[in-house]
Parts: C-alpha cells; sequence; structure tokens
C-alpha cells in the first residue's frame, strides 16, 4: 500500500507562507539594537584588538540613557595585564565609550559604575526612523533572518477525537510563531501532524463494522459524535478480549490497504477534519495536514540508514538508538513502528524533501526528553550539526505548561471529568463577550448606533482574541489558569484593554480630521517632550522585540511589548495634547502607534477593533 500522497489538507495552505517582496520589505533597516552593536563591535575591537568579544548591549532601565553597554566587567580581567592604562572595569567602559564611531544615532554617552556605558540615542534619528516607517510600511522594520525556509510543527490533534483544551496552546503558539516568522519574509511550512494511523483505528473500524455491517449512512452519523464514538470503541477494546483480537487483526488488514478497511479509515479522518476545522475557522489559523501516515512509507529506508551507519541495535527484542537515557525505541518488540521511528521520517523529510533550515516543534513540556532524543540520533546520524556549532539546519522544541482550572488542577467541565471541547470554550468567549458589550453600549445610549453584524463581529474579535492573548502572554514555560472574568476584564494587561486602547487611537485621529497621508509626506515628526520621546524610543524597538521572539520562541515578549506601548501612548496623550494643538500635525505618532498596535495584533492572531 502506499501512503505517500500529499494528505488532504485540515484547511489550505496559507497564503501568508510565500514570502514576497515588497517596497516595503526592500526598504527593510536593521533593528536600533543590531545597528548599536555593530557600532559597539567597532570599539571593542579598538580597545581590545586581541580578544574576540561579543557585545553585551542591553535596554536600559529608565533615567540611565537608552541602551547600556555591559562588556566592561568581563573585559577588565582579560585586558588589564596588557593594557596598564586601563586600572579598572570604570576606566574601560570610558575607553568603550571614546572609542564608539561617530554616528548620527548616538547623541550622547556616560560611564557609571563598574564601566556601564549609557547609551543616548539622537532624538531627531529616533522621529526620522518613524516618519521613514510611516512611508514605506512597517514592513521594513520586519528582521532580518538567516534563514528561508522553517516548518513549524503544531497544534496536531488525533484524529477520530475532538479536539479539546489541551490543545489550544499548541495551536495559538504555533500560529503566532508562523505569523512572526512570515513577517520576517520567511516561507513557513505550516504543518499539522495529525495522528492518524496505528493501533487505535483498528479498534474504530473494527468497532463501526460491527456496530453498522451495512449501514453507511447511520455510520457516519454514529462517527459524527467522535467524543462518544471513540469513548464506546475503547470501553469495548479494554473489556472484550475477543474484540481486541479482532481489532488487531483490523490495524493489519488496514496496513495492507484492504478497500474496505481504507474506505472506513478515510471516513474517519474526514470527519474529524470538519471538527478541526471548526476550531481552526474561529481561530482564523491555518494549516497543511501532513499526519502520521504521511511519512509511514519512508520509515523503512530512514531506518535502514540509522541501521547501516550502525546507530540501531538490538535490546530486549526491540531496535533502538542508545546514546541518551532512556534509549530512544524505533521499532516495537511485536516489530510495529512507534512515535520516535514516525518522528525520525518526519524530521528525514522535512530536512531532505522539504529542505527547511529550521523544524521548531511546539508541543506540552512533556515531549521534551522524547523530541531531545529524536534531535539527538539526528545528530548522530549527521542529519543536524552539533549544538555547540550553532549552525543550520537545527530541530527545536517549543515546550509549552498546562492550561489549569481555577482551583489549579487541569482545566476541566464542570459536568464531567472530560476536558472541554475547544469549540465550546471558543464559544462561550465570544458569548460572554457580546453581553459585555451590549450591556456597556445600553448603558452608555449607544446600543443604537450598532447594527447586529458589527455586534457580532466585534464581540468575535474581543472573545477569541482574549483567549489568545490571555495564552500569549504568560511565559510558555509556565502553567497558567484559565479564567473568563480575568481574560475580558478591560483593565490591566488583557485584550480587551488593548482593544479599547487601539480604538481610542484610531478615535483621535478621526476627531483630528487630518489626511494622515498627506501628513507623513508633508509634515514632520518632532519629540520634544519627554513624553513624546519615550513613546518615540518604545515604537522604534518594535523591531528588535520580534527579533528576539524568533530567536527564543517566546510570544510572551510581544505581548510585554504591546502593554507597554499602550502604557507609554496613554501617557503621551494626557501630557500632549493632540487635537486642537499646534503641534497637532507633527504628533504622527498617533498614526505610529496605531500602525504597530495593529501589525502586534497581527502576529498575535488577534483582530483589531478600530471602534468600542
Amino acid at each position: 500500500m502506499t501512503m505517500g500522497g500529499e494528505a488532504a489538507s485540515t484547511s489550505s495552505s496559507t497564503p501568508h507562507s510565500q514570502p514576497l517582496e515588497t517596497e516595503a520589505t526592500q526598504c527593510r533597516v536593521e533593528s536600533v539594537k543590531r545597528h548599536l552593536s555593530r557600532l559597539v563591535v567597532k570599539s571593542l575591537c579598538a580597545v581590545a584588538a586581541d580578544f574576540d568579544v561579543e557585545p553585551m548591549l542591553e535596554v536600559s532601565k529608565s533615567g540611565f540613557g537608552d541602551y547600556q553597554c555591559n562588556n566592561a566587567m568581563s573585559l577588565f580581567p582579560r585586558i588589564r595585564e596588557s593594557a596598564t592604562n586601563l586600572g579598572n572595569p570604570n576606566a574601560v567602559g570610558q575607553a568603550i565609550a571614546d572609542n564608539l564611531p561617530p554616528s548620527r544615532i548616538v547623541e550622547s554617552t556616560s560611564v557609571v559604575g563598574p564601566g556601564y556605558v549609557n547609551i543616548v540615542l539622537s532624538s531627531d534619528w529616533i522621529a526620522q526612523r518613524i516618519q521613514d516607517m510611516l512611508i514605506h510600511g512597517i514592513e521594513s522594520w520586519s528582521p532580518i533572518l538567516p534563514v528561508k525556509r522553517v516548518v513549524l510543527d503544531f497544534s496536531s490533534p488525533n484524529i477520530a477525537k475532538e479536539m479539546h483544551v489541551g490543545h489550544i496552546r499548541s495551536t495559538i503558539i504555533g500560529d503566532t510563531l508562523a505569523r512572526i516568522f512570515e513577517f520576517a519574509n520567511i516561507e513557513v511550512l505550516r504543518r499539522n501532524h495529525v495522528g492518524d494511523w496505528g493501533t487505535q483505528f483498528g479498534m474504530l473500524i473494527q468497532f463501526l463494522f460491527e456496530k453498522f455491517p451495512n449501514g453507511e449512512e447511520a455510520a457516519n452519523q454514529a462517527i459524527g459524535d467522535l467524543q462518544s464514538f471513540y469513548r464506546d470503541a475503547k470501553k469495548k477494546f479494554d473489556e472484550n478480549p475477543d474484540f481486541k483480537g479482532r481489532a488487531q487483526q483490523a490495524v493489519v488488514r488496514l496496513q495492507r490497504g484492504e478497500d474496505r478497511y481504507l474506505a472506513a479509515w478515510k471516513s474517519i479522518c474526514q470527519i474529524s477534519r470538519n471538527e478541526f476545522d471548526l476550531v481552526y475557522k474561529r481561530l482564523n489559523v491555518e494549516l497543511e495536514e501532513k499526519g502520521e501516515s504521511f511519512y509511514n512509507p519512508y520509515i523503512p529506508r530512514v531506518l535502514e540508514e540509522l541501521t547501516g551507519k550502525g546507530l540501531i541495535t538490538e535490546s530486549k527484542g526491540a531496535r533502538v538508538i542508545e546514546g541518551r537515557k532512556p534509549p530512544l525505541i524505533v521499532v516495537k518488540r511485536d516489530g510495529g513502528f512507534n512515535y520516535a521511528s514516525t518522528d525520525l521520517a518526519a524530521l528525514w523529510y522535512r530536512l531532505n524533501v522539504e529542505m527547511a533550515e529550521w523544524i521548531i516543534y511546539v508541543t506540552d513540556v512533556g515531549q521534551q526528553q522524547h523530541f531531545h532524543s529524536v534531535f539527538s540520533a539526528a545528530r548522530m546520524a549527521g542529519w543536524l550539526p552539533d549544538q555547540k556549532e550553532e549552525k543550520y539546519p537545527k530541530a527545536s522544541h517549543v515546550g509549552f505548561g498546562f492550561v489549569l482550572g481555577a482551583d489549579g488542577s487541569r482545566f476541566r467541565t464542570r459536568s464531567s471529568d472530560g476536558a472541554v471541547r475547544l469549540v465550546d470554550l471558543l464559544d462561550e468567549a465570544k458569548s460572554q463577550s457580546l453581553a459585555q458589550l451590549i450591556k456597556r453600549l445600553t448603558e452608555n445610549g449607544q446600543i443604537a448606533k450598532w447594527t447586529d453584524e458589527e455586534l457580532d463581529k466585534t464581540s468575535e474579535a474581543i472573545g477569541y482574541g482574549a483567549v489568545k492573548y490571555a495564552d500569549l502572554k504568560n511565559n510558555r514555560l509556565t502553567d497558567y489558569k484559565f479564567s473568563y472574568e480575568q481574560m475580558l476584564s478591560d483593565k490591566g494587561n488583557t485584550a480587551v484593554y488593548l482593544q479599547y486602547a487601539h480604538a481610542r487611537i484610531c478615535s483621535i485621529i478621526q476627531k483630528s480630521n487630518k489626511d494622515v497621508e498627506e501628513l507623513k509626506m508633508t509634515e514632520f515628526i518632532t519629540l520634544g517632550h519627554p513624553d513624546e520621546r519615550s513613546l518615540g524610543l518604545h515604537l522604534i524597538q518594535f523591531a528588535e522585540v520580534v527579533e528576539q521572539v524568533c530567536d527564543d520562541l517566546s510570544p510572551h515578549r510581544l505581548c510585554d511589548y504591546l502593554y507597554t506601548l499602550s502604557e507609554r501612548f496613554s501617557q503621551f496623550y494626557t501630557n500632549c495634547q493632540v487635537v486642537g494643538s499646534p503641534e497637532e500635525t507633527s504628533r504622527l505618532l498617533c498614526q505610529a502607534t496605531a500602525i504597530v498596535m495593529r501589525q502586534c495584533f497581527h502576529l498575535l492572531g488577534i483582530t483589531p477593533v478600530h471602534k468600542l
């Protein structure tokens, strides 16, 4: 049987996956931090020519300049014997400051404490960088990364099981990482590695045949209730040894490619895909399915290659790869394949057929050891370079913690021990969002100005966005408590608060009655007030924040940036009159803030709201 053809898509391949060269991407500029780092490197070469030193550059705390170079303390012990004129870390820091090449970026430097070099950026340069973004587009601030093609393996539910709250983190985190890499003009292959193969299908198919021997329509209707169908089949499998034996034979007949069994398998898979699409449509997530069955034909050749390299050995009747403890089992005692053999075949395919430079797996932290064992085997086989070399291609596991209920235990339904259906969870968020919106508009006397369609779309954007943001704002490695009350609050670090902030900016721009497109070509941004400068500085740091997310695959950093941006804007608007002021035409900062906020929303998979 051949299972190597293209699997049916869970949904269409993302239209964003192919890099597009636009005027904005052609005008891309490196991030502020990268730009400053190059200046610091030149200074370090002058101060410590005999040493290879990486710049240690960080954003400064408030009141200590804009950026801080922290190389002096670690560099001093290395150079004090050869540089007799540098008697302490402060002197080293002063030398670093003095040797910075002249640049229109830097307005001033100062050295404090044990050699910390504080760097203040030119306000005119900050203003010009924002002006250039307004003209060329936010894509001109997209990161410039050293890879062109990335495979992102995320979501990955099991066929014949409904998606539940346990799938939400992989789906949301994976989609955000995909959007960020796509923003960086990288081709992203969004892969849904669904569990569509293995012993459970013998159980499901045999149960289907025995319960509905002649009724195909009735069978399809029964499978439609996936949760009940799987539960009933599993119960019979566990309790009836005869049925278990027949189910195991059904697996063999499926693997042989018998038409009746293949047809039943395809039917079960398609009904599952239809259910998955209900979730993906609500979350606006696009994936291309390449499930376990897709890689099944590649397993023998991959294991043959690994055997030829002497990596696979016999152990207690199974075939394993040593190197990490416990050993990685690639063929079970009964001769069957498992997750490890499938994942090795998938990794081989992604490296050799799809030619990916970076393969990223988004799963819970419990699978970390498994993937590290797979990556270790790939390095032993020569598929991946040694970790210490920091070269491409490379593979990374993006782990995440669990979603918890109010009591701190795994999030469950109120009525049973089952996990919460993801469709129900999202619909409830939208329903509560709609109720809050109607209540507020009614109290403000504004409800008559809203159509039913506006109410529906706005509550959907707020509700779904609230669920996403509540997940993404947490460090992905930590667990978090799921609470509609907290995530739908308009106070604090929530998507609802940010939506209100964005809608407020849109209202300010509208009330100014100015043609922003004309202003950005004819007027100039000035940063004369401290709060103007604070907002401007934070705006131009957008690119380096996105770069950092690409580097450590931690989306919460973008959430932190977005929340701080809204706070900086609020302070600016409180202290700097916009509408009706003499500086009104120069206050293009409102438009720049709205653009950056919308880009952050897009990268987080959240639909921005323009009026509330």
